[in-house]
């Protein structure tokens, strides 16, 4: 049995005190240290107006990554096709694949802006998600020779290209990603019931398409290592109380430093949603993060790991992806 895939999903998170241009470049400074410990996949993710977020252009930033590195594959997790047009989004992944060939993946998911005024200034709205069978569909049309609805036109240099497709989805969404016949990328690091019934959904109804032959699962989540249980959970601290304090106050702010967080006089509702954040998560020593996804695989014959972890300490950070990337994980898959 070969290892299981690990791979790394970065959101270019900013720090308190820093400019996003120092977070857009560590990203790419991360994805070369993370093609040197072995990872799979390195993607960046879509978010608009989000103060403790620098990646708001995912295929221009994959575009940076994948000029850095050489062998690691490249793509996003996910470029929010309700915010796009079909023949845009497959221009832009054709450009990709050309200048860089067979290591680039499309990750896309169905969110929109999530307050009102973001939605306008992307001109869409809540029920552009209801259309994302239609847009895959016409994704499709355009890698497969032009769109039937516009006679004529052609997504060059996209056309005749095969970038493998993953939909990034709720436990609603697995059925999307199966009647597209595309990978399936679905949070639940605990591979808690839903997780596991999603999947299940996913591969009964799966249909081969010219994305894919067989269904594929990477299961998303938080995984922190470090000498002790105490040290990686406070890992996950800062990026615990970003989406409380998102959660309290509307707004997603920079990390802050897990001492600070911690000294915080933090209400009851600040105190709840952040107590909430920290569940959920791998962490722990090497012996326990290893035990924790040999079962999650077990559970979700996982095809892969996406780990999406973020912290303040940078340096504690990697060294966490180090210790990740060093212990042995059986399950794997040879698939893209």
């Amino acid at each position: 049995m070969t290892p299981l895939r690990l791979s790394v999903l970065d959101r270019s998170r900013t720090r308190r005190g820093r400019e996003p241009g120092e977070a857009l470049r560590a990203t790419v400074r991360f994805a070369r240290e993370a093609e040197a410990l072995g990872y799979h996949r390195f993607w960046v993710a879509e978010h608009h107006s989000v103060p403790g977020v620098a990646g708001s252009a995912p295929t221009v930033l994959a575009a940076a990554v994948a000029s850095a590195t050489s062998r690691i594959r490249v793509g996003t997790g996910g470029v929010m096709l309700p915010n796009h047009r079909p023949l845009v989004v497959a221009e832009q992944f054709g450009v990709l694949e050309s200048l860089f060939p067979g290591r680039i993946d499309m990750g896309l998911g169905r969110s929109v802006g999530f307050t009102d005024g973001i939605r306008r200034a992307l001109g869409t709205g809540k029920e552009a998600m209801g259309g994302f069978d239609e847009q895959l569909a016409e994704l499709a049309e355009w890698f497969g020779g032009g769109g039937r609805r516009f006679p004529g036109v052609h997504a060059f240099p996209a056309e005749g290209l095969r970038v493998p497709l993953f939909v990034l989805a709720n436990d609603a969404g697995a059925e999307v990603a199966a009647r597209a016949g595309a990978a399936l990328v679905v949070g639940g690091m605990t591979g808690g019931e839903a997780t596991a019934a999603a999947i299940g959904r996913y591969r009964a109804a799966f249909t081969p398409s010219p994305w894919r032959d067989e269904p594929y699962v990477v299961v998303a989540g938080n995984v922190a290592v470090a000498d002790t249980r105490e040290a990686a959970r406070r890992l996950l601290v800062p990026e615990a109380w970003a989406l409380a304090h998102s959660r309290t106050h509307g707004a997603f702010p920079p990390l802050r430093p897990a001492e600070e967080i911690e000294a915080l006089d933090m209400t009851d509702r600040e105190r709840t949603f952040f107590e909430d954040a920290l569940r959920g998560h791998v962490h722990g020593t090497e012996e326990d993060v290893a035990a924790a996804l040999t079962a999650l695989v077990r559970r979700t014959a996982a095809d892969e790991v996406l780990i999406t972890t973020s912290s303040y300490d940078t340096g504690a950070l990697l060294d966490s992806y180090r210790r990740l990337a060093g212990i042995p994980l059986p399950g794997g898959t040879s698939g893209t």
